[in-house]
């Protein structure tokens, strides 16, 4: 791998990666250079809590608003709209269909239902349908792994 540091104080900053495939450093790069917070606020009815990204399982709309669902199956009220959740999040979260954000860290399984649609089953016990159109992509990053 090489390195290239061009410091110019004429043009806007930016961070150019050409590499075979994602990895785990890949991504550490990647949430260094957007400044990614690892922590978001997470609302309940009583409480405000700072949610770990790494305790996320899913990030889902239900009746109009945004949903964290965390490892212990609770849901937390979130202020942020889907896709702008979407672009700060890392990588390791996938869209499964067009309301919700998947951690593909804690995807347990995928099961086909009787109808013949697809659900994604969280370690937390938590359900959720998967797209056609974004199975096929999920088929496609868990193959290259």
């Amino acid at each position: 791998m090489k390195f290239r540091l061009i410091i110019d104080k004429e043009k806007e900053e930016e961070v150019v990666a050409t590499v075979h495939s994602r990895s785990a450093l890949i991504d550490e790069i990647e949430a260094l250079i957007s400044q990614q917070t690892d922590r978001i606020p997470g609302y309940t009815e009583d409480d405000i809590k700072m949610l770990s990204v790494s305790e996320i399982e899913c990030i889902t709309v239900l009746d109009g608003k945004t949903y964290a669902i965390d490892s212990n199956n609770k849901h937390y009220r979130l202020k942020q709209r889907l896709y702008e959740l979407e672009s700060a999040l890392p990588a390791s979260f996938i869209r499964i269909n067009k309301s919700t954000l998947a951690n593909e860290k804690a995807l347990e399984r995928f099961t086909v239902t009787v109808a013949g649609s697809v659900d994604a089953i969280f370690k937390c016990g938590y359900r959720e349908y998967v797209s056609r159109r974004c199975f096929s992509e999920i088929k496609r990053r868990l193959e290259t792994k």
